[in-house]
């Protein structure tokens, strides 16, 4: 089954604890991480990821009882685009690089992936030097993540339409919405998943 976005950002971040540490996180640490509000939106993720059979939660267990579920390890190799900015629009260069991505990140269609910097898309959980997997489409839903070209110039951001009027919005209450008319702007592409890095402190 493939995962939100936000989904796909605990299950990376339970991944690479557990590697690093040998035991999860608790669910403060979680909630802190990603600066949740409270531990209910935690249980939610969490209560999401198991149902998905990406973990497993021993009934009435503690935090630092949650396991993973291995699939296999299949990936799927994907061609790195460039770098996209989650704040101000900036030039996706093309380059001969590619990554390594869960197979079951991915359905039918064509993929490919985009280095992220700036943070107007935090609270989607899109931060600077994450790496976006992106689906290949023209379309795209009101409400979705998109990469978008707006002259010439890359940028991700939340879409939605009103007549002939598009907002490219982001996800920071501190920046601004980018607006567009039709024929101003193209969609490249609708984001499916994140892939992130965490530093050994």
């Amino acid at each position: 089954m493939n995962l939100t976005e936000k989904q796909q950002a605990v299950y990376q971040y339970l991944r690479a604890y557990i590697r690093e540490r040998g035991i999860s996180p608790t669910y403060d640490e979680i909630r802190r991480h990603f600066g949740l509000r409270s531990l209910q939106s935690v249980q939610k993720y969490l209560a999401q990821l198991e149902r998905k059979g990406y973990i497993r939660i021993p009934e009435r267990c503690r935090s630092r009882m949650i396991t993973l579920v291995e699939h296999g390890g299949s990936t799927v190799t994907l061609p790195m685009a460039g770098l996209v900015a989650a704040g101000s629009p900036i030039e996706a260069i093309e380059q001969q690089e590619f990554i390594d991505v869960p197979e079951e990140m991915l359905g039918s269609g064509e993929y490919f992936a985009l280095k992220v910097r700036g943070d107007s898309m935090v609270d989607e959980g899109i931060l600077g030097g994450d790496t976006i997997v992106v689906k290949k489409q023209a379309t795209a839903q009101n409400g979705q993540t998109v990469v978008a070209l707006v002259e010439g110039e890359a940028t991700v951001k939340k879409y939605y339409r009103k007549g002939d009027e598009v907002e490219l919005r982001p996800a920071n209450a501190a920046m601004a919405s980018i607006f567009v008319r039709r024929g101003e702007f193209s969609i490249q592409g609708v984001v499916v998943g994140l892939l992130r890095r965490y530093e050994r402190r």
